[in-house]
């Protein structure tokens, strides 16, 4: 056993299901929908991985998400 812990990752389950849909192109309301939630809720999660990675909008935070390797294009 060693004593290194684990990579924890940055996003929450929700948010990196939201995410991996914005960059598939869908929309707050697809993506409301497909996850029956609210578009706000959508946007809160959205609003709350930009504040903990200190950027200023959704594109930004793609690009840090997929240069820490949180995302990933297929």
């Amino acid at each position: 056993m060693t004593d290194e812990p684990k990579h924890r990752s940055l996003l929450t389950g929700r948010e990196r299901e939201i995410f991996n849909l914005l960059i598939n192109d869908f929309t707050t309301k697809d993506i409301a929908g497909r996850l029956g939630i609210s578009e706000k809720t959508v946007r809160n999660h959205i609003s709350n991985t930009i504040q903990k990675l200190g950027v200023s909008g959704r594109a930004q935070a793609i690009i840090e998400l997929l240069r820490l390797g949180e995302l990933h294009l297929r």
